[in-house]
């Protein structure tokens, strides 16, 4: 919240956009160390978000751009190498996670020696920013693309292979994050409803934006001083990587007692399809909001701030489906 009060007035971008891009950034720095549990299934905090705004004038890419700045002087590797663009197949996306894949063989004097088949990539963590999220829609839909497969796997576990013939790649504990921009004219024009109902839409959080105000000059962001903010940002970052299991404290644990039936009973029809994953976004962005307040448990108010955004979520899909 400090984060977008302090940049929010400098700029023509929504206030949902700059908090939505701020989620999807801190959820795949910290990599794959803080998690929370539900049943069998362990949660990582990296997240799938869309942002649905007019094109040009929605201003979604600036939200984005705003938001990086913060974490380049934080984290430079990860803000130049795995940050990325451009989702076009699912052994594209495995292969910029890639594990090293070693084989043995025998050398001329018969001894046996180990070879390297396949460099692998040390660092799993990959923030894919889809300005253009109609031309991945697209893709999804060309007979044998793997694309959707891998990226429901993606949210899953991060554990990622495909079983093509010519694509031998796999990863292990992917931490795989993903930023896309779209219309809404686009987004119900080349999402069919194989998608809407297969998991990939509801594994993303929707959120409609637009432009939040005129600014002809632009703003005066050079004139913020953002050195505590970014101290205190990259405390959390910090925190976040050496936090492991993330539980609920005991008002916490009552809420969500509270809360639960509602939001794991499902609603009807495609729409339904497209929320069914509330739980477990609610307790992403719980993890992330406790994580940030360098919380290793979550409290009543980061569990009230997910509900709230997650509200924001479910009225957006209301609106766009």
């Amino acid at each position: 919240g400090d984060i977008v009060k302090a940049i929010e007035p400098h700029t023509e971008a929504d206030p949902a956009a700059l908090l939505f891009s701020q989620f999807a950034l801190y959820g795949n720095v910290v990599g794959r160390t803080a998690y929370f549990v539900a049943e069998a299934d362990y949660h990582y905090l990296n997240l799938f978000t869309c942002l649905v705004g007019a094109t040009a004038k929605g201003r979604k890419g600036v939200s984005f751009n705003q938001v990086k700045r913060l974490y380049e002087g934080i984290d430079d590797d990860w803000t130049r190498d795995r940050i990325t663009q451009g989702l076009s197949s699912g052994e594209g996306l495995i292969w910029q996670v890639r594990d090293e894949q070693k084989t043995k063989r025998k050398n001329k004097k018969g001894e046996e020696e180990e070879i390297i088949l396949v460099d692998g990539i040390d660092d799993k963590r990959l923030l894919t920013v889809e300005q253009e999220f109609a031309s991945t829609i697209r893709v999804l839909r060309r007979e044998g693309n793997t694309l959707s497969a891998v990226i429901r796997k993606a949210w899953d576990d991060g554990n990622l292979n495909t079983l093509t013939k010519n694509s031998p790649a796999k990863a292990t504990d992917a931490h795989i994050s993903i930023l896309a921009h779209i219309t809404k004219d686009e987004l119900l024009r080349y999402l069919d409803n194989t998608e809407m109902a297969n998991g990939f839409g509801n594994r993303f959080l929707w959120a409609c934006v637009k432009r939040s105000k005129t600014l002809p000059e632009g703003g005066q962001l050079h004139t913020v001083d953002f050195a505590q903010r970014i101290k205190q940002l990259r405390q959390a970052v910090e925190f976040g990587r050496i936090t492991g299991e993330i539980r609920r404290d005991k008002d916490a644990r009552e809420l969500w007692f509270a809360v639960y039936p509602g939001l794991s009973e499902g609603k009807p029809g495609l729409l339904g399809a497209m929320l069914a994953r509330a739980e477990a976004q609610v307790m992403r962005l719980a993890c992330i909001y406790a994580l940030m307040d360098l919380s290793n448990v979550i409290k009543v108010e980061h569990l009230q701030a997910a509900l709230a955004v997650w509200d924001y979520c479910e009225r957006s899909a209301r609106f766009i489906f």
